[in-house]
């Protein structure tokens, strides 16, 4: 199983970007598919989340801001971001669990500039 993460980039406070994870296998394979994010210095946390039947979970910081959707066609993860902040700069991460197995994809860096 593997999960490939794109989209990240160097964008102004109040822009916004579209992250993609491509997966090898078909997302419904997925017990849940979600982004986490590490800044620089701080722990990884949760971002967004959707599992198999469709119920999506966002953290705090990105309820209103960020929407998490999937294309079962293309097997990919989407992670909306509008209104992008300088504290949203981190590195991204696409996540699954497959057969009780975590998997994780390589970051994507997003840089918000002031």
């Amino acid at each position: 199983v593997q999960l490939q993460a794109f989209g990240g980039g160097l964008v102004q406070a109040g822009g916004s970007l579209r992250l993609s994870c491509k997966t090898s296998g078909t997302i419904y394979g997925f017990d849940y598919l979600g982004w986490y994010r590490q800044a620089p210095g701080k722990q990884r946390e949760l971002v967004a989340r959707v599992i198999r039947g469709g119920t999506k979970t966002y953290s705090d910081f990105a309820k209103g801001r960020f929407t998490i959707s999937r294309d079962n066609v293309e097997n990919t993860v989407y992670l909306q971001m509008y209104t992008l902040r300088p504290e949203d700069t981190a590195v991204y991460y696409c996540n699954g669990k497959w057969q009780r197995t975590d998997y994780w994809g390589q970051g994507t860096q997003v840089t918000v500039s002031p």
